[in-house]
């Protein structure tokens, strides 16, 4: 009886929520539903004689299931050479604390975005991360993986009628599953924590 009540219950849930999101899309048919973009964190490629670049790329492609409701799909690559949880600050970076040679990684990343009023939004990220360990001879010493899970909290600019925008934000990252990893690695990483606060500068147009 119990059962029976909670599933109808869930229906009737999920068909007022379909219904609301109907309304809405109808209230504002002009938003868009589709667009790509991609972060100004990758400008840190061009920082001169930086002794580990980050090499990353990043690429976004989403879609609004309602002016509100957005699916994220992400892909990211970068090396780095220090330990994930090392904050920004006179450690970040420092030599002495660094891995004894850097990984590599290649990561797929499915997200979710919900637009809370006047441009504010939250999102979640799991970002699965495939990463390559190189030596300091840049020879591979292992792969392995990371289970990265992101939130964000930001605001979206818009400009050109609303056909481009950026998304400054704040957010962290936590990754409750990481496997492979070198000991060599690990004994440089075990002395940090498994989180990490960074910003969000994604960019993006709207079609």
């Amino acid at each position: 009886m119990h059962k029976k009540v909670l599933w109808i219950g869930l229906a009737l849930l999920l068909t007022s929520t379909l219904q609301l999101a109907a309304q809405e899309a109808k209230q504002d048919s002009t938003y868009k539903k589709w667009f790509v973009g991609s972060s100004l964190l990758m400008l840190g490629n061009f920082i001169p004689n930086d002794p580990n670049p980050p090499e990353y790329v990043q690429l976004n492609v989403g879609y609004r299931i309602t002016p509100k409701d957005v699916l994220h799909f992400r892909f990211k690559r970068s090396t780095y050479a220090w330990p994930i949880g090392i904050p920004f600050g006179p450690s970040f970076d420092t030599p002495g604390l660094n891995y004894p040679g850097h990984a590599r990684i290649l990561a797929p990343t499915l997200g979710y975005q919900r637009f809370l009023g006047k441009g504010v939004y939250t999102s979640v990220y799991a970002l699965n991360a495939f990463e390559k360990y190189m030596d300091e001879e840049n020879k591979k010493v292992g792969n392995g993986y990371t289970l990265y899970l992101d939130f964000y909290v930001g605001y979206q600019f818009k400009f050109c009628k609303n056909r481009f925008f950026f998304e400054p934000a704040i957010g962290i990252s936590y990754w409750p599953v990481r496997t492979n990893v070198p000991e060599s690695f690990i004994e440089v990483e075990q002395k940090w924590r498994n989180y990490f606060i960074q910003p969000g500068l994604d960019f993006g147009f709207k079609f």
